[in-house]
């Protein structure tokens, strides 16, 4: 297990039983200084252990682990330690798969054989708290989630509030949705909590599978 001493950078925590793809995040992140891989896990059970032994900020994590999957894996984690980060990369896409492990407290949700960029999209995103999904999967759990909230809800949207949607949508982090549209992050923070309040949702996730539904985007 290779394990960086670079404190200031987000701690990454690998959970992967592919050699190969092991190796080649860790190069892939190693571009990143603001992201530093604290340790490496092959089966499901190792990948819990070194969580709660290394408490990383943020997990990347296979769902086709050997021993225990990683949809158990993330829901062990996330009870034992509910502030880190679960970004499942995985190149798993049944509806089944992919709704099991938002459910299991996955934050982000990502195909294996996409751009270094949408991981790192992914990883940004839940480092900003955030939930991303895919676009290559979104609209595969469109049917599984909250039903849509009635066109007087949504018709309750301001203009920018839409903006703001449509870019969640798009998996775009507060600091980027702020840059799109030439505000501040604490006002994107107020818009989000407007949006969810209006549409009557608990997170970004069916702020987003409402939009999606809806044909606002």
């Amino acid at each position: 297990m290779n394990v960086s001493s670079n404190s200031a950078a987000l701690r990454i925590l690998l959970v992967e039983d592919d050699p190969m793809m092991q190796l080649g995040l860790e190069q892939a992140l190693a571009d990143y200084p603001e992201f530093a891989v604290v340790g490496q896990a092959d089966d499901g059970y190792l990948g819990v252990e070194a969580a709660i032994r290394l408490k990383p900020d943020l997990v990347v994590m296979d769902i086709g682990l050997p021993r225990l999957d990683g949809i158990a894996a993330t829901q062990q984690i996330k009870a034992a330690l509910p502030e880190v980060r679960v970004v499942v990369l995985t190149s798993h896409t049944t509806e089944t798969e992919i709704v099991a492990a938002l459910s299991s407290g996955a934050d982000a949700y990502c195909i294996k054989g996409s751009s270094v960029d949408r991981l790192l999209t992914a990883i940004k995103a839940a480092q900003e708290g955030a939930t991303y999904l895919d676009p290559q999967i979104a609209r595969r759990v469109i049917e599984h989630l909250k039903p849509p909230v009635s066109s007087s809800h949504l018709g309750q949207l301001s203009q920018r509030e839409l903006d703001v949607l449509r870019l969640m949508v798009d998996g775009k982090t507060n600091p980027e949705i702020a840059e799109a549209l030439y505000l501040s992050p604490n006002t994107i923070k107020t818009h989000i909590r407007g949006i969810m309040n209006k549409l009557a949702v608990d997170d970004r996730v069916q702020a987003a599978v409402v939009a999606l539904r809806s044909g606002l985007v």
